[in-house]
């Protein structure tokens, strides 16, 4: 970085910081929020995938649900890593709220969040049997890939750096959602359950994208943690899904 350029602009230009210690108030702020949001998420998602372990109809499903449960808890144990270099005091983070915790199932929270931590809306929806677990895995697994672009590029190197190591996985989530998905549509029943899951669990996952026109994307993309517009990424993980479901009967 120039000695005669600000962080902000060095930020704007692609640039990446490497430390707790270099970083200005207003993006530890912000890339801080964006940390907890995703531990939050993964926490909470955890503990929705260990109730639906007991859901599984067979020894294959049961194995996919535990290694979901178990992978998401270990993502949000690495980006807390990366949080503690902030002065995060992981052991209390951790303990603070109850992750299984869900909202009556016919509640509609568009993009707003609820409670006290900082989840992502559709985790605050209760899983109600099999084909709802996976099909809700399936759309939120592949919105999660499609945010995984923006946060493998982040401008704190250290995150990014995780983030790309937690990727694969993430995506190999929703690879085994689509194989129990395309398992359960093998059958009229099986698609029929499975459309009903589609229409509860669709406009909930878009929801995460945010609203069209973000006002703070503009700050967002200026400190390199983000890069494209909210409604980009929606249209994106939309024409996903459209591909993915059509691919399997729905």
């Amino acid at each position: 970085m120039s000695e005669t350029m600000s962080i902000e602009d060095y930020l704007a230009q692609g640039g990446v910081l490497s430390a707790p210690e270099n970083v200005p108030a207003r993006y530890r702020g912000e890339l801080l929020r964006l940390m907890s949001s995703f531990v939050d998420s993964e926490l909470a998602a955890s503990a929705g995938f260990a109730d639906s372990i007991n859901f599984a109809p067979a020894i294959k499903e049961r194995i996919a649900a535990s290694r979901i449960t178990l992978e998401k808890a270990d993502h949000a144990e690495r980006v807390l890593a990366v949080m503690a270099g902030f002065g995060t005091d992981v052991l209390r983070y951790q303990a603070s709220h109850d992750w299984s915790a869900r909202l009556d199932r016919d509640t509609d929270l568009g993009t707003a969040r609820a409670g006290t931590d900082n989840r992502l809306a559709v985790l605050h929806y209760p899983i109600n049997g099999w084909i709802d677990a996976v099909v809700m895995n399936v759309l939120q697994g592949l919105a999660t890939g499609v945010q995984m672009t923006e946060l493998t590029r982040v401008s704190y190197a250290p995150l990014a750096e995780v983030f790309r190591e937690i990727a694969p996985r993430e995506a190999r989530h929703a690879d085994l959602g689509l194989e129990g998905l395309e398992r359960i549509c093998a059958t009229s029943e099986g698609r029929a359950e499975a459309a009903l899951s589609v229409a509860y669990w669709r406009p909930r996952v878009a929801a995460t994208f945010g609203v069209a026109g973000s006002g703070r994307f503009e700050t967002l993309r200026k400190f390199g943690l983000r890069h494209h517009p909210n409604e980009a990424l929606l249209s994106r993980w939309a024409a996903l899904a459209d591909e993915r479901l059509v691919a399997v009967g729905l």
